[in-house]
């Protein structure tokens, strides 16, 4: 019997329901909807909030900023070229003035003819090779500066090339026409035309003048659009005004010349000379050489760029001297007629003092108060010193200012160096060396302020250089403001003095400094050059020598230094009084001073080279006038000033007018300049 197998297949088969299964659920279409609509209202929700918040910004919160911005897109301002104003001296000579000048700027993109058609055009004007013009137009398409401080003359014979492709733009350049005759006076300006030295520094707002812009608009493409700009734009706004400085050109070129002549002759290190109004204390000449061409300031040695009549701190020796004898007249420890034993060398404290000339002269024995500054006496002077009390003494040291500057307007002035109160009363040295000018130091500038008082009956003047700005015929517009004089001698006593320095000149260390027929005062000085160090150098002397004139009715001070001159002979009669000299008698003949007495003696006017004082010397006759360095502006601008005040500051001193110096006499001083000697000290005076 068969068994029927079974199929496994059978187990596998999946058994299928009669009935249809039910359709899956589906998304609601209307519920997709909304759902896309939430979205798209809140993106645009957002998207008008993030809208409404920028323009709360922009509207609100920013909204004078964009309006800057947007009036900065499209408006321009646009200001004229305006010069730095001149400077000129008292007589309208020229001693710095701005003059256009042009740079060339090449395009080669722009050309219409080749590169060497426009080199070969250019260096005939440019005077540059051809080959050297074409390279650097090769150097790229556009903005190639070929050549910088054109004058105007090739800039229009560039323009008349009708080339395209070459620009000029226009510029001021700061000219000095006198070259180093007054660099450290005027100064210089650098590349940013601001001024680094000199009144060019000191008066800088003054020598710029105000610049007034105009706002214009500009289109889209930055075109300017001219509606309502005048024509005379750029020109309207300059001014006529010139800065004045007090100097006198003649003067200066005349004093130079002395001055450098006896630098040479004795090799000396440097040297410095200054004439004063002694009434109003304007300056007339000031030189200080070496010096150096501020047109190529940036080729000059530091040390030239530095005015060392303002800068540099000296020892005065005997041209102090005078100062010391007012001290001493106006205190009333001595009378002019009072005499004291010179012993040719004394000792100070253990200190050895002796006379300049005491192996040649020994002793001079009892030396009245004139002959002591005639013969210029070391040993007389600390008799004299020493009748006053160290701390009187130190008082009027004091009251001389000496450690306070003149307040000269002019940049970069020292102050003196005068030991304090402390240290020149405890030591019986210290007042001893002062007696002659040692021991303290003060700038040449300060030294004829102090001489300026023994010709002004007593009173101390700032020294200046600027008179003001003034139009072309003299008219000041402004005037810069200068403390009043301050009354510190008697005019009696700086009389007093005064003819003892004549007596100087006329048979003392001071006869080259005499010219017949006028009266002259002055004093020499030769005292040992300080060491930065301490002590002094070996051998090394500053000889000097100040001049007051005319005696009668003085008007002038002229001081000479000079530093480190070279041979046994140097001193200040013989290196500096001889500058003085010459000096003076180019002040005579620039402002026809009349003989104080008839003239016995002719001028030597055969040979004026040697004697250059006797005129003033113009730039042609000048031999240190650089020729390399001239230029064809020196002539061009000369005009004349009318000199309205070369008799403006002639009037006599009064009594009367000069009683004020008793409110702050001596005997006002405070106590702690009026301390006695301690009885060791006295007895140490005493026995000298």
């Amino acid at each position: 019997m068969m068994r029927r197998r079974s199929s496994s297949s059978s187990r596998n088969t999946t058994v299928r329901s009669p009935y249809p299964s039910p359709p899956l659920p589906q998304p609601s279409p209307i519920r997709a909807t909304r759902s896309r609509l939430i979205l798209v209202w809140g993106v645009l929700l957002l998207a008008m909030v993030a809208l409404a918040l920028n323009l709360l910004r922009i509207q609100v919160l920013q909204a004078s900023t964009l309006r800057e911005q947007a009036k900065a897109q499209q408006m321009v301002f646009l200001g004229p070229i305006v010069p730095r104003r001149s400077i000129v001296d008292r007589s309208g000579t020229v001693l710095a003035i701005d003059t256009p000048v042009y740079t060339l700027y090449a395009h080669p993109l722009l050309f219409k003819n080749s590169k060497e058609t426009i080199a070969e055009d250019l260096a005939g004007i440019l005077d540059q090779p051809a080959e050297q013009l074409v390279s650097q137009l090769s150097q790229g398409e556009s903005g190639i500066r070929i050549v910088d401080n054109l004058s105007e003359d090739i800039a229009k014979q560039i323009t008349e090339l009708q080339q395209d492709g070459l620009e000029l733009i226009q510029a001021q350049q700061r000219l000095y026409p006198q070259q180093d005759l007054f660099a450290n006076i005027v100064g210089y300006v650098n590349l940013d035309r601001q001024g680094q030295s000199g009144v060019e520094y000191t008066l800088e707002n003054q020598l710029q003048q105000p610049l007034g812009a105009m706002q214009l608009s500009r289109s889209g493409d930055g075109t300017i659009i001219p509606v309502g700009l005048p024509s005379d734009f750029m020109q309207h706004q300059r001014d006529d005004l010139r800065l004045e400085l007090t100097l006198d050109s003649r003067l200066q070129r005349a004093t130079r010349f002395a001055l450098k002549q006896q630098m040479e002759k004795y090799s000396a290190k440097r040297g410095a000379v200054v004439v004063m109004d002694v009434h109003d204390g304007s300056i007339l000449s000031l030189v200080s050489e070496p010096s150096y061409d501020p047109n190529k300031y940036y080729q000059a040695d530091m040390e030239r760029l530095r005015n060392w009549v303002l800068t540099d701190l000296y020892e005065p020796g005997s041209t102090f001297k005078p100062i010391n004898l007012a001290i001493a007249l106006q205190a009333g420890t001595i009378q002019p007629e009072d005499s004291f034993f010179d012993e040719g060398a004394i000792e100070v404290g253990g200190w050895p003092i002796q006379n300049n000339d005491f192996e040649d002269t020994g002793a001079r024995g009892d030396l009245s108060v004139p002959e002591i500054l005639q013969y210029s006496s070391n040993v007389g002077m600390v008799r004299i010193m020493q009748t006053l009390q160290p701390g009187l003494y130190y008082g009027w040291l004091d009251r001389l200012k000496l450690n306070e500057p003149t307040g000269i307007d002019l940049p970069s002035e020292a102050t003196g160096y005068l030991k304090s109160y402390e240290q020149f009363t405890g030591a019986i040295i210290e007042p001893a060396t002062a007696a002659f000018g040692q021991g303290f130091s003060l700038t040449p500038i300060k030294l004829i302020q102090l001489h300026s008082m023994l010709a002004n009956g007593g009173k101390m003047v700032v020294p200046h250089v600027v008179r003001g700005l003034t139009a072309p015929g003299g008219t000041l517009d402004w005037q810069p403001a200068i403390d009043p004089p301050r009354q510190v001698f008697s005019p009696q006593i700086t009389q007093t003095v005064l003819t003892m320095m004549e007596q100087v000149v006329l048979e003392g260390t001071g006869e080259a400094a005499q010219i017949a027929g006028y009266r002259i005062a002055g004093k020499t000085g030769t005292a040992q050059k300080a060491s930065s160090g301490g002590g002094y150098i070996d051998g090394a002397r500053i000889t000097s020598f100040v001049g007051i004139f005319p005696v009668e009715a003085p008007r002038y001070a002229v001081l000479a230094v000079v530093d480190e001159p070279q041979g046994e002979d140097a001193y200040g009669s013989t290196v500096a009084a001889p500058i003085v000299k010459s000096v003076m008698e180019t002040l005579i003949s620039i402002e026809q001073i009349a003989p104080s007495e008839p003239v016995t003696q002719e001028w030597n006017t055969d040979n004026r080279q040697e004697i250059p004082g006797n005129y003033a010397i113009e730039p042609e006759n000048d031999p240190w006038v650089d020729e390399s360095s001239s230029n064809q502006y020196s002539d061009q601008y000369t005009d004349e000033y009318t000199d309205e005040y070369s008799d403006q500051y002639t009037d006599e001193y009064s009594e009367d007018d000069s009683e004020d110096y008793l409110e702050d006499s001596p005997e006002n001083f405070s106590e702690d300049y009026t301390e006695d000697y301690s009885e060791d000290a006295s007895d140490a005076s005493d026995g000298l």
